[in-house]
């Protein structure tokens, strides 16, 4: 009898309008999942040809990131107020056309500008692919087989973004790497158009402007002090404070405002916040590195951009093939045990990825980044499943913009971050081994091997120093991060 109860709901999941609306709501997400992997192989060509730097590289993925962050909370809310199928279209269209723009770029400039204007379309389209999903896929059966798609086919977009990047590369013009999603975006609106129901929220208020304003300030500030290095001149002393400032203006304004974006209260669910921790320690650690990734294949193991596509494989793949495993689990043993098992996984494999850089080849770096994906691979989809989960079906936009902001905040300051080590590392490693050289034209050195610029003159002992310190911060990071999210989610389960 439980089987076929089971049947039956999945034949109503999976009738055909909603295999149409889940395929665009996939479709999107390959998208998004492309324009995060396939990126950062080409960082080391776009410094070539754009004639950029260290700090150009960071900020081409941070512009996109803090944009992602900047309208969620605002996509979320104006997606439960006007309709989510409508803001889903808007945020399609616009990701497909700015798309275009950042693939006509001609200067390091214009592509930060142009992804940045990316990344305001495609944080709203994000929040819009969890929302839909929430409300079109409520039972159990049914709920945990269409995120586990979406999760399978945002695993192929980042999985096989490096390589299909570094393709592009060698076959025709990092252009393409922007302008194949202008086809993409027409295809999902077609898809968008014809199996997506209009859902919403009647109750929904007005748009937050103060919140979302000073969330952003706070946020860009925050990066763009750690990017700039610190407490050095007085322009980012005045940043800073700036940011912590407008980090305090937006607590005030989110606990006082009738109907805030980003509501506290779903913070006393200890399930809602053992699983944001999720969402922070995947990007604390496992996305920022997938930044750098590609300048130690390229500068220190001399790997062209498709060879080192293909590296990335062995990091980026377990996302595609775990994902059901992780909702499995989470069926048997709840998701305080997989999400905090997840992360953990992750800080293991960051651990054997340090331990694999005295190898010197891919082969030595192999087993950590496996590891490292299948900790991903276990936490994504739960993370997801379980934070929109626990709120009703009504503020599903609201719970997926404070899960994805949690995860785009945390991915811009540890772009930043690990940044900073890693110049740092390689930093120290120049200052003991170069002679005549003074304090400022060393540290321009350390970011022109940290960008992939110096390193084969140099020889890749240096970037290998400032790899060491990026994988123990992420490793024992992340690692923290396990221990605190087990430790609520059990709290959690002693209340109830």
């Amino acid at each position: 009898m439980g089987t076929t109860s089971i049947d039956k709901k999945e034949t109503i999941v999976f009738d055909r309008k909603k295999v149409i609306a889940l395929a665009a709501v996939c479709l999107s997400s390959l998208m998004f999942g492309l324009e995060i992997s396939s990126v950062p192989v080409i960082l080391p060509t776009l410094e070539r040809v754009l004639h950029g730097n260290f700090k150009d590289m960071q900020w081409i993925m941070n512009a996109y990131t803090i944009a992602c962050t900047t309208v969620l909370m605002a996509a979320g809310t104006l997606a439960d107020r006007y309709g989510r199928k409508r803001i889903f279209i808007i945020s399609v269209f616009l990701f497909g056309l700015t798309s275009l723009v950042c693939g006509l770029a001609g200067s390091a400039v214009l592509l930060i500008a142009s992804r940045c204007l990316q990344g305001v379309s495609g944080g709203a389209m994000l929040i819009c692919q969890v929302a839909v999903l929430s409300q079109l896929f409520r039972d159990g059966p049914g709920r945990s087989r269409a995120f586990g798609w979406w999760g399978i086919v945002f695993g192929v977009g980042l999985g096989f973004g490096p390589i299909i990047g570094g393709m592009i590369v060698a076959v025709s013009s990092w252009q393409w790497v922007f302008l194949v999603h202008v086809v993409l975006s027409v295809v999902t609106l077609l898809l968008i158009f014809t199996g997506v129901e209009e859902s919403g929220d009647p109750a929904a208020k007005r748009l937050d402007v103060g919140g979302m304003i000073s969330l952003s300030l706070a946020v860009l500030g925050f990066t763009w002090f750690i990017t700039q290095g610190g407490f050095v001149g007085g322009m980012p002393v005045a940043v800073f404070v700036v940011a912590v400032v407008s980090f305090f203006v937006f607590v005030v304004i989110e606990r006082t405002h009738a109907h805030p974006m980003f509501d506290f209260s779903v913070f006393r669910i200890r399930s809602f916040s053992g699983a944001i921790l999720g969402s922070m320690g995947m990007n604390f650690s496992f996305w920022p590195l997938m930044i750098y990734l590609p300048i130690y294949f390229q500068t220190g193991l001399g790997y062209d951009t498709v060879k080192a596509g293909l590296s990335l494989l062995a990091y980026t793949l377990p996302a595609l093939v775990v994902p059901p495993l992780g909702e499995r689990l989470v069926v048997r043993w709840r998701p305080g045990v997989v999400i905090p098992l997840g992360l953990l996984t992750i800080a293991v494999g960051f651990i054997l990825m340090r331990l694999g850089l005295a190898g010197g080849s891919w082969l030595a770096m192999l087993p950590g980044s496996v590891v490292a994906g299948i900790g991903l691979g276990l936490t994504n989809t739960p993370v997801t499943n379980t934070t929109t989960g626990a709120v009703s079906g009504d503020r599903a936009g609201m719970a997926s913009g404070i899960d994805m902001s949690a995860r785009l905040i945390t991915l811009a300051m540890n772009i930043a971050l690990m940044g900073v080590i890693l110049v740092d590392g390689v930093y120290s490693y120049l200052k003991r081994t170069v002679t005549g050289v003074d304090e400022v034209g060393l540290r321009r050195m350390a970011e022109e091997v940290a960008a992939g610029g110096a390193g084969r003159r140099l020889g890749p002992e240096a970037l290998v120093h400032g790899f060491e310190g990026v994988l123990m911060y992420g490793g024992i990071g992340v690692g923290v991060l396990a221990v605190v999210s087990y430790v609520i989610f059990k709290s959690g389960r002693r209340a109830e």
